[in-house]
C-alpha cells in the first residue's frame, strides 16, 4: 500500500478521513474545468516567484502561492449590467456614456478603495467600442450561462492576465472562497510536480497557454489598470496530496505531453487538457480507494457505444459504474475500520479506557476538533464512541466527495443517463477524440486501439478486453463486437477512422505532426 506523507499540523475540516485517503480536497462541485484554471492560477504565482512545477523534495505539501484577484477586471465583466442600456439611452453621445457608467460603478466596485475607472477613458476614446470588448470577452465564460455570483465566474484562459481565484466580495471585505476553487487545482499542481516531467509539462504549458504575448491575452489585459496598487492579495497553502510517488502522477503527466505534440492551435489544447485531467483524477480517486480496500489492481470501466435500443453492454456498462461510484465509500468504511486493528484500540477496549480512545480517535482521525472536545463527555464505550464517529464520517463523505465520481464522469462525457434512467460509462464525442489525439501518434491499428485504452485506462469496449464478462456469462462475445463495431462507426464518422479492407481499420490522429515517434 502506498505509503502517506504527514499530514498538516493545521487541520481546519471537523475529521480528516476524505483527505487522508485523496488529498485537500477532491470536490463535487468543482469541475473539471475549475480545477484546471485552479491549476494555472497555482501554476503562474509559482513561475512568478521563481519555482514553477518545482516542489521541495525535502518539505512536501509545502506549496504556497499568492494568486492573482483581478478586481477591476471582474467588475467590469461580470458586475456591470447596464452598459448596453447606457448606450441605448445616451445615443451618439460619447461623454455622457463614458460619464452615466463610470458613475454607475463607483458605488459597486467592492473590494477597491477609491475606485478609478478613467484609465479605460485614455484606451477606448468610442464607449461603444468598449462595450464590444467587454462583450467580446464575457461572452468566453467558463461553462456558459451560470448563476454563479460576479466574483466566482471566469473567463477562458488566454493567457496569464485572465487568470484569477475565486473571491467572496462583501463591500471592503475580500477573502478566498473555496467553493468552486476547492484545491483540486492544487492536487493537480502537486501531481505534475511529482510526476517527474515538471520542466516538460512547464515548458509546453508557458509557451501555449501562459504566453502574455498571445493577442486575446493582450486584449483583455487592456481592461486592466496599468497598476494593481489595489490588488487583493493573499497567500494559499496548507495543501495536502498523501503520496510522494504514484505512477497515476507519472501517466497524467505523460498524456499531457502526448497531447502537446498534436499540432493544435494555443486556444484549442485547453478543452483536450480538461478532459485529461478529469479523467486522470477519477482514475486516481478509483485506484486509491480500490487500494485500502485491498485490491491491486486498476479501476476498470465497460463503456456503451450508444445503440438504438437497449443492449446487455448497456446493462455492464450502468453495473460498472454503480460497482465504481461506491467505491470512496466502502473506502472510507475500511480506512476508520483499520484503527480496530490496532494493538492501542484492542487494550483500550479491554480495559474499556475512554480516556485512551479519546486520544488515539483524535490522533488518528484528528476528530472531534479540540473546540468540540466536550461532545465526547457522555460515550460509555469505545464502541459507542466509534459508532458515533462512523456516522459523523459517512454523512460529511456523502455531501461533496461521494458525489466526485458522478459529477466529473458526466462533466468530462464518460458518463451519461441519455436514454436510461441509470447512469452508466457512454462516452461523449469530446472524450473520444481526446483518447485519440493522446493514445494514437499518427495512425494505430483498431484493434490495437481497443487494447491501447484498455490497458491506459481500464476502458472496456472491445471482446478481447471484455473476457471476465463473457466466461462468467454476463455476456456474449457477439454484444462486445457489436459494441466495438459501433465505436468504429462513430470513429469514423467523426473523420478519425479510416477501413482499408474487410479486415484492416486503422484509428488516424489528424494533428499528429508526421514522421515523427516522438
Amino acid at each position: 500500500m502506498s505509503e502517506r506523507l504527514p499530514r498538516p499540523q493545521k487541520i481546519d475540516s471537523d475529521m480528516w478521513v476524505d483527505e487522508a485517503i485523496w488529498g485537500h480536497r477532491l470536490y463535487d462541485e468543482q469541475t473539471p474545468w475549475l480545477c484546471f484554471m485552479e491549476f494555472l492560477n497555482v501554476l503562474d504565482a509559482e513561475i512568478r516567484a521563481n519555482r514553477g512545477l518545482a516542489e521541495d523534495v525535502g518539505n512536501r505539501n509545502s506549496l504556497l502561492y499568492s494568486p492573482k484577484s483581478r478586481l477591476y477586471l471582474r467588475h467590469i465583466l461580470f458586475n456591470s449590467p447596464q452598459m448596453s442600456l447606457i448606450v441605448k439611452q445616451h445615443p451618439n453621445d460619447n461623454d455622457s456614456q463614458w460619464g452615466t457608467w463610470i458613475g454607475s460603478m463607483i458605488g459597486v466596485m467592492g473590494g477597491i478603495a477609491n475606485p478609478d475607472l478613467t484609465y479605460l477613458r485614455n484606451r477606448f476614446l468610442d464607449f461603444d467600442k468598449f462595450v464590444e470588448v467587454v462583450e467580446f470577452v464575457r461572452s468566453s465564460t467558463i461553462e456558459g450561462e451560470n448563476n454563479k455570483r460576479w466574483s466566482s465566474q471566469f473567463i477562458f484562459p488566454y493567457g496569464p492576465d485572465c487568470l484569477y481565484e475565486d473571491l467572496d466580495v462583501k463591500e471592503d471585505n475580500v477573502s478566498s472562497d473555496r467553493r468552486f476553487f476547492a484545491r483540486a487545482g492544487e492536487l493537480l499542481y502537486l501531481m505534475l510536480c511529482r510526476s517527474g516531467r515538471g520542466p516538460e509539462i512547464l515548458d509546453q504549458v508557458s509557451s501555449k497557454i501562459l504566453n502574455s504575448e498571445h493577442k486575446l491575452n493582450r486584449l483583455v489585459a487592456v481592461l486592466q489598470p496599468p497598476v494593481s496598487t489595489q490588488e487583493y492579495q493573499g497567500t494559499r497553502t496548507n495543501t495536502y496530496l498523501p503520496y510522494a510517488v504514484l505512477e497515476e502522477y507519472r501517466n497524467l503527466a505523460e498524456d499531457w505531453l502526448c497531447l502537446f505534440r498534436c499540432n493544435l492551435s494555443a486556444y484549442d489544447y485547453v478543452p483536450y487538457l480538461v478532459d485529461l485531467t478529469g479523467l486522470h483524477m477519477i482514475i486516481y480517486s478509483l485506484r486509491q480507494a480500490l487500494e485500502l480496500i485491498g485490491f491491486d489492481e486498476q479501476p476498470s470501466f465497460v463503456l456503451e457505444i450508444v445503440a438504438p435500443r437497449k443492449t446487455v453492454i448497456r446493462d455492464l456498462a450502468s453495473e460498472s459504474f454503480a460497482e465504481n461510484n461506491i467505491l470512496s465509500r466502502r473506502a472510507v468504511e475500511a480506512y476508520i475500520n483499520s484503527i480496530k486493528e490496532t494493538e492501542q484500540w484492542t487494550i483500550a477496549v479491554e480495559d474499556n479506557d475512554i480516556t485512551d480512545i479519546r486520544a488515539l480517535m483524535k490522533e488518528t482521525f484528528a476528530w472531534p476538533k479540540d473546540s468540540k472536545d466536550h461532545s465526547l463527555d457522555h460515550f460509555h464505550s469505545p464502541e459507542e464512541m466509534f459508532d458515533t464517529f462512523a456516522e459523523a464520517v459517512e454523512r460529511r463523505h456523502q455531501q461533496h466527495v461521494s458525489k466526485f465520481h458522478g459529477v466529473w464522469g458526466r462533466e468530462i462525457g464518460l458518463s451519461s443517463r441519455r436514454g436510461s434512467r441509470r447512469v452508466r460509462y457512454a462516452p461523449h464525442d469530446s472524450l473520444l477524440k481526446t483518447l485519440v489525439l493522446v493514445v494514437v501518434q499518427e495512425r494505430m491499428e483498431f484493434k490495437e486501439f481497443l487494447e491501447a485504452i484498455y490497458l491506459k485506462y481500464g476502458f472496456i469496449i472491445g471482446h478481447r478486453q471484455a473476457g471476465k464478462y463473457i466466461e462468467n456469462g454476463r455476456a456474449d462475445q457477439a454484444d462486445f463486437e457489436e459494441n466495438s463495431k459501433r465505436l468504429e462507426q462513430r470513429l469514423s464518422s467523426m473523420g478519425l477512422l479510416k477501413r482499408l479492407s474487410d479486415a484492416c481499420a486503422y484509428v488516424e490522429n489528424p494533428f499528429a505532426i508526421r514522421g515523427t515517434n516522438k
